[in-house]
């Protein structure tokens, strides 16, 4: 079991530092860790050995939330990400949150299909990958040969799409039998889900394209049949409103959001995941407004996340514009984060170069403070 994180030093911190209740789980203290593709897994999608002591060092955190992982073996879309949709999966990821238990800690899962964010040399077969239209994404992705152009998709079949919704229900499945707390639906950062939202990616004309409602349909239905699977209360989701990550953007972002936040907040989900900014990316006044108004529409537990630090953390929560707040690439350098936040050590800096795939290097060899394991 690891050593409970210390009070904070500074009280200005304190906010940061409170218990939280996502529902159905309670969490020590609201410094999250934030998902992080690390590309490390196995080619068949079986999380590797090392990620159970990279997951078990971070255990500290108010919550892990994992990095993304795959559905279904059509929703990859970079080398070596892991997937959760057979056995050996299960029982890989099983041993992760066994070894995050242990230690105390707490951990969701963040499931997730790419779309278009892919090369058909992921894909089974080098099938093409799908999409709510055949729009190619303006963007690379990351394969043997290194970064290349993602592939040409084409438009999934509108009874394709409810099969999806199932493959989502069923993954949530398997996540509990994985051993974990909390499953995350990721829609945000122009993923699937995400380009079903967008009026810019999403040009159908049956029941998932055209208005905010159709575009919104399949988020929404892939939400409440996880609910239904595994309870409301163990379910998030990540949204990206603002977001231009995978060539994403619309025209109508405020009206499908409003709608959308509206809808979540009668789910009564564990919680709502936002992006609100990219590191090193500014984020225009508008835009910056725009969040602030739909914030004020979700009725519920709101994790904030981009680019923050912990002062900033503890204002937005003390302000009562965030529930908690998760952390990148601090978590990623510092195993031990809640602590050097609480003590106000310096922070290890992350090495950009082993961010992603590689060995143990930049991945499980950052040192804890001195003391700390």
């Amino acid at each position: 079991m690891a050593d409970p994180v210390p009070a904070p030093k500074d009280a200005a911190l304190q906010p940061l530092f409170e218990p939280l209740s996502l529902d159905d789980l309670e969490t020590p203290h609201r410094v999250f860790m934030a998902p992080l593709t690390r590309n490390r897994a196995h080619p068949d999608g079986t999380p590797a050995e090392l990620a159970i002591e990279y997951y078990r060092q971070r255990a500290s955190a108010g919550l892990i939330i994992t990095e993304a992982t795959q559905i279904t073996p059509m929703g990859k879309g970079y080398l070596n990400t892991p997937g959760l949709y057979d056995a050996d999966h299960v029982a890989a990821w099983k041993k992760i949150t066994d070894a995050v238990h242990a230690e105390g800690g707490r951990i969701a899962i963040q499931l997730w299909h790419v779309g278009r964010i892919s090369h058909s040399s992921l894909l089974p077969e080098g099938a093409q990958p799908v999409a709510p239209s055949a729009i190619r994404a303006a963007t690379q992705t990351f394969t043997e040969n290194g970064f290349e152009d993602v592939s040409e998709p084409r438009a999934l079949e509108t009874d394709e799409i409810r099969a999806l919704v199932k493959e989502y229900a069923a993954a949530a499945r398997r996540s509990m039998d994985a051993g974990f707390d909390l499953v995350e639906i990721h829609a945000a950062n122009g993923y699937l889900i995400n380009q079903f939202l967008s009026d810019k990616t999403n040009t159908r004309e049956d029941d998932y394209g055209g208005s905010a409602e159709n575009r919104a349909r399949f988020l929404l239905e892939v939400l409440g049949a996880v609910a239904d699977e595994i309870g409301a209360g163990r379910t998030g989701v990540r949204l990206s409103p603002t977001g231009k990550f995978n060539d994403m953007g619309g025209a109508e972002v405020e009206e499908t959001y409003g709608l959308v936040y509206k809808c979540l907040s009668e789910m009564g989900l564990a919680y709502l995941h936002v992006v609100e900014k990219f590191p090193g990316i500014e984020v225009a006044d508008a835009e910056v407004r725009l969040l602030d108004r739909l914030r004020g529409l979700y009725k519920g537990a709101y994790i904030a996340n981009g680019d923050f630090d912990a002062k900033q953390a503890a204002e937005w929560i003390d302000a009562g514009r965030a529930d908690a707040v998760a952390f990148g690439r601090p978590f990623l350098a510092n195993p031990d984060l809640p602590t050097r936040y609480a003590l106000g050590a310096a922070l290890n800096e992350p090495d950009g170069d082993t961010f992603y795939g590689g060995d143990h290097r930049g991945y499980t060899d950052y040192p804890f403070l001195e003391g700390a394991a």
